[in-house]
């Protein structure tokens, strides 16, 4: 029996439309709300990412300190490096902390939030 349906996540963020354009361009998907309180985007067969605003916000920190990381999101690439130059012109940055002997790579979204990059093969 089924209890609940995931639709989405929502992550808490400064500036909602800018982060939603963000995964959007990383993502291939779809801005379908954005306002200065709250946007989302989603990719079409897949969950949509809420975005909401919230004043002060602090990114993670990796991999030690306050706030400490959470969570992290996971996406796959064709190939690392090219992957990494795509996410980072569309606004992410390389944490210097790279775990995994380069099997993968961590970064930031502009709003701090963690996610890695990882071969689809």
């Amino acid at each position: 029996m089924t209890v609940a349906e995931f639709i989405g996540i929502n992550l808490d963020c400064p500036d909602p439309p800018a982060l939603a354009e963000f995964y959007a361009t990383l993502t291939g998907g779809k801005v379908t709300y954005s306002a200065p309180e709250g946007a989302a985007m989603s990719v079409e067969g897949g969950p949509t990412m809420l975005f909401q605003r919230k004043e002060n916000h602090s990114p993670a920190s990796w991999p030690d300190g306050e706030p400490s990381k959470q969570f992290h999101l996971d996406f796959y690439v064709d190939d690392l490096d090219t992957g990494e130059a795509s996410a980072v012109a569309a606004g992410a940055t390389k944490v210097s902390f790279q775990p995994g002997d380069g099997k993968w790579r961590v970064m930031a979204d502009p709003a701090g939030h963690l996610f890695c990059i990882c071969p689809r093969s």
